[in-house]
């Protein structure tokens, strides 16, 4: 009888260790098909304004901070503008219409909500990781290739989006108080990179999954969807509660 409850408590044990482990490396990896190219955008149309100096962020070199006299367009959506500043290495104004065309078009994909705070673009050359906040999101083209390649380049942006237009650190929407509160009643992580760092990519990491759940479940497995709602239902249910503006996503 002593062997068999030690059995039977290593067994519930290794199982609640493995259900407590956070399922997923980083969810943008997991979830490719959440939008795609054929989803509606509310990119309307690219102008040309000219060039002058901009300060911008570059992840190369150890990350610095760059004043230069980039090319400028303004990406004119259903809503709003937003500034596209290309990097002057793009040499000349055809090579930096073309990256700011391309990148314009998948940004307005996004639901409105995750493009509130959003103001500029910074498209530089180079393979590092893209980037948001500071009312901006951060494209390197040379880890583009990537993102392309797995058919994610959509998710990364919604990744940020959540970056930019949700965290309270670049005076986002979110109520921090209350995600707390969600947080500790789902006392795990939707993945490990959120727990590695969870002041700043909780939010981030977990809004791609709620918007699988909610508003494109035919597009995951039933598998992802369960473990998502399982291991983070009062974060999904704060996000049910702020209303957000799904256009183009959902239709008006």
């Amino acid at each position: 009888m002593k062997f068999i409850s030690i059995l039977l408590f290593l067994v519930f044990y290794s199982f609640i260790n493995v259900y407590a482990k956070p399922p997923y490396d980083g969810t943008i990896w997991y979830f490719p098909d959440i939008i795609n190219s054929n989803d509606p955008t509310t990119f309307k149309e690219l102008i040309y304004i000219g060039k002058d100096y901009r300060e911008m962020f570059d992840r190369r070199k150890g990350g610095r901070w760059l004043n230069k006299e980039a090319f400028l367009f303004n990406a004119v959506y259903e809503e709003r503008i937003v500034e596209i500043q290309v990097n002057p290495e793009f040499k000349n104004i055809e090579n930096a219409s073309k990256e700011a065309l391309y990148y314009s078009e998948i940004i307005g994909r996004l639901p409105n909500f995750l493009l509130t705070s959003l103001k500029t673009v910074w498209i530089h050359k180079g393979n590092k990781a893209w980037g948001g906040g500071n009312e901006n999101f951060l494209i390197h083209t040379g880890r583009s290739k990537e993102y392309i390649s797995l058919n994610i380049v959509e998710e990364v942006f919604i990744h940020e989006g959540g970056h930019t237009s949700l965290d309270w650190d670049w005076g986002g929407v979110i109520n921090k108080t209350q995600w707390q509160k969600a947080k500790r009643k789902d006392k795990e992580y939707i993945s490990k990179y959120a727990r590695k760092f969870p002041g700043s990519e909780d939010v981030a990491e977990s809004i791609l999954t709620w918007i699988a759940v909610r508003y494109r479940l035919e597009r995951i497995s039933n598998k992802d969807a369960e473990i998502i709602l399982k291991t983070i239902p009062n974060r999904l249910k704060f996000f049910d509660e702020q209303n957000y503006d799904m256009y183009p996503l959902v239709g008006r």
